[in-house]
């Protein structure tokens, strides 16, 4: 399986391959947040504060539904990058038609689910009554697209494990400009509100996935990459779901707790909510590297292991995360300084200006630790270690975030509930450092020395 885009992560030097591969993904991630970003902008200057505060709370209940495929879809990234490593393109073969048929078997299910019980979820999460009838429109036209959702998203997925990390820039440039075109049409000129912002951003997906299916098709012939599931093997599946589900059930926990927190800020009202909402988009802006160095982390570990190269897990396991650590830290204090005239753009709501900007000042210049945390994760996980990672996940959030998040709320200032989150940052990465001094990491110190 040769080509240009494929980096092989085993030799050469370290940084400068991670950086080649997290490069593409840090553009594709750009491009995610710019055309999530329009929905935030074309609604909120169309249609107003309630419609801003519907969109933002309703990414929580697709996000929990969807999460454990999406770790699912890890699992086949990391056996793949394994396997890719240690040159068996045979069980590549099979991993590939295996991850397919997982696709069809997860997804229909999951949007009949999701149309079921998201408005519950909607109600738990106690969405006020002014926004509520509108989230509801939106997730449930969000559930109708989850194919297309999970489907770019395993693609994407498989191509970072193989080495190619510039295909799924390809892919999201085309849902960008579907997705943009499409706002500006069903949302600006039409004034279909949240349910065109909902429409634009699930045929850009499905857009998204028929086009990947049919590039890896001609990029890599090799993997045999079908658009209708073939066969399932057994023994792939046990492997998917022996890396997979822990990581699954390990998103689904924290997603969640996600919603519980998402409650303590839709408690605090519809002005809040649409504050936390634009507040959010600047961050996944200034955050963009976290998640291309910490897919990089993930195929560079589980690259390495399958060609067993102790030497170079050893080297990569800190100058990843820490080289993420720094990109985070320039860019969130640079948009902290200028969160202001940024914000701006997203509203001019006097009241959900400042409430944006206290939520950035509070947030964004302590992410850096959550790129560090991030990176040691996704590094150990691509090795296939993920109880220790599981058991991190959920303290942060249960033990840490949510108490913290709700003690503040109830005896200090709920509009200051966002300050449990650098909290947790600062616990999560403490204890993932703290992997580097077990046994199991240890282990793979001692195969580096005598290798």
């Amino acid at each position: 399986m040769k080509s240009s885009s494929k980096i092989d992560m085993t030799q050469g030097s370290i940084m400068k391959l991670v950086l080649l591969f997290a490069l593409p993904i840090c553009a594709g991630n750009i491009l995610q947040q710019l055309y999530n970003t329009v929905d935030t902008l074309v609604i909120g200057n169309f249609c107003g504060s309630l419609s801003l505060a519907a969109v933002g709370t309703s990414s929580q209940p697709v996000e929990m539904l969807l999460c454990i495929f999406m770790g699912l879809g890890s699992g086949v990234s990391i056996l793949v990058s394994q396997c890719v490593g240690s040159g068996d393109n045979e069980t590549l073969k099979k991993i590939i038609a295996t991850a397919i048929s997982f696709l069809y078997l997860c997804a229909v299910p999951l949007s009949i689910l999701g149309l079921l019980i998201g408005p519950l979820i909607l109600k738990i999460m106690q969405v006020p009554d002014d926004a509520y009838s509108q989230a509801v429109a939106y997730i449930n036209i969000i559930f109708l697209g989850t194919l297309g959702n999970m489907g770019y998203n395993m693609n994407a997925g498989i191509l970072r494990g193989v080495g190619d990390s510039r295909s799924s820039l390809l892919f999201l440039v085309i849902s960008c400009i579907v997705n943009i075109v499409l706002d500006l049409v069903f949302v600006a000129a039409f004034r279909m509100d949240v349910t065109g912002a909902a429409l634009a951003t699930i045929i850009a997906m499905l857009s998204s996935w028929l086009f990947s299916i049919r590039y890896i098709q001609k990029k890599y012939p090799d993997l045999q990459f079908t658009l209708l599931p073939k066969k399932l093997d057994r023994a792939i599946v046990n492997q998917i779901i022996r890396i997979g589900l822990p990581l699954g059930l390990n998103n689904s926990v924290y997603s969640v707790g996600h919603i519980v927190m998402q409650s303590l800020i839709n408690a605090q009202g519809s002005t809040f909510m649409a504050a936390c909402a634009v507040a959010t988009k600047l961050t996944g802006i200034a955050n963009v590297a976290i998640t291309s160095l910490s897919s990089a982390a993930t195929t560079f570990s589980g690259q390495n292991l399958g060609a067993q190269n102790y030497t170079r897990l050893k080297q990569g396991g800190l100058r990843i995360p820490l080289t993420s650590g720094l990109i985070t830290a320039c860019a969130g204090i640079t948009f902290t300084i200028f969160c202001r005239p940024i914000l701006g753009i997203f509203t001019d709501d006097a009241a959900v200006l400042d409430l944006a900007v206290t939520y950035i000042r509070v947030v964004l210049p302590f992410t850096w630790m959550y790129a560090v945390f991030n990176g040691i994760i996704c590094f150990v996980n691509g090795m296939g270690e993920i109880k220790y990672t599981t058991v991190v996940n959920i303290l942060m959030l249960w033990a840490v975030r949510i108490p913290t998040g709700y003690f503040i709320a109830h005896f200090i200032n709920g509009t200051y509930c966002m300050a449990c989150i650098p909290i947790s940052f600062a616990f999560g990465m403490t204890c993932m450092l703290a992997y580097f001094f077990t046994k199991k990491w240890q282990n793979i110190c001692r195969l580096a020395t005598s290798s």
